[in-house]
């Protein structure tokens, strides 16, 4: 199995044909798992294709962990298993949201209340979904709204989930920049809210500023902030694998490339004038494996105490 290191890209239908002719030079690709739900047809073959030359992450957007009925997550997590077992990837995400009340699902990412009573529930989410797909990656989500039962803060819920269950964390960048604007939240505070150990992957994307509030559209290169954001999660945290997401308007392969290594180039000078405190990292523009396993996410593999693959749970 290969294990996320480096820099990705979303692979949206728009680049099949290119990435197919080009190989771009980027180090892992990453899907969203429900489009490949079908039993056949071009999605599946391209990605059987590439994934030879890619490692792959899969990135739920559909089964809902924090939603208070339980109707289709156990058919979704079957569903995900099966393009799990066929694809074997380097991670499976999902998000720390809710979708689904009885008898219908909303298909959003939609804000969850950080309670104790949530906590519990997708806490035993978490589980479930764990036994059937091995150890799964939450990510934390931006929102346009907070509950006032809330007795944690986003980062602090999740670094509980992930302290409970063993699960990872994708810490989306973005998001902690789109929830400060929209909350009056610390980013920072909360990066700094979640165990390092737990952090498996990063992502970064574009965000659309409005009258109203910030919104997380994944429509435009990443902001100036957020990359002065990521710069200070690498300082953090060290090298962890990094995507680029771009999910409207999306432009030429070559602009996701380049955003890629923009990542690359600021995580390297992130780690060089923190390496005294991260001399376990390693290089982040490398894709070999450091020594003694300090791999990017290794801690939290460690923790989750078995191999990821799918097909052997």
């Amino acid at each position: 199995m290969n294990r996320l290191q480096g820099f990705g890209v979303g692979l949206r239908a728009c680049h099949y044909r290119d990435f197919l002719q080009q190989r771009p030079s980027v180090d892992w690709i990453e899907v969203h798992t429900e489009n490949y739900f079908g039993a056949g047809g071009w999605d599946l073959q391209v990605l059987e294709t590439l994934r030879a030359d890619y490692p792959l992450s899969l990135h739920g957007v559909g089964l809902g962990i924090g939603s208070a009925s339980d109707e289709h997550f156990a058919e979704h997590l079957a569903k995900v298993r099966k393009v799990a077992c066929r694809f074997e990837p380097a991670l499976i995400s999902e998000h720390l949201c809710w979708a689904v009340v009885p008898g219908r699902h909303f298909n959003d990412l939609l804000p969850m209340p950080f309670t104790e009573e949530a906590l519990h529930l997708v806490c035993a989410r978490v589980e479930q979904a764990q036994q059937v797909l091995g150890p799964i990656v939450l990510e934390n989500v931006s929102t346009h709204l907070r509950f006032a039962a809330d007795s944690l803060g986003e980062a602090q819920f999740l670094d509980e989930v992930a302290r409970r269950t063993g699960c990872g964390v994708l810490l989306d960048v973005n998001n902690l920049y789109v929830n400060q604007c929209n909350h009056g939240e610390d980013a920072r505070e909360a990066m700094a809210a979640i165990d390092a150990s737990a952090i498996a992957e990063v992502h970064l994307a574009g965000h659309l500023v409005t009258d109203e509030v910030v919104v997380d559209h994944h429509g435009a290169a990443v902001a100036d902030v957020v990359w002065q954001l990521y710069h200070d999660c690498v300082t953090r945290f060290g090298a962890l694998p990094t995507l680029i997401e771009w999910d409207t308007d999306i432009p030429a392969l070559s602009v996701l490339v380049a955003e890629a290594e923009r990542a690359r180039q600021t995580a390297a000078k992130a780690l060089s004038m923190s390496m005294p405190d991260h001399p376990s990292k390693g290089d982040p523009c490398s894709t070999d494996s450091p020594a003694g396993d300090a791999s990017p996410g290794a801690g939290w593999r460690h923790r989750a105490d078995h191999a990821y693959r799918v097909s052997d749970v």
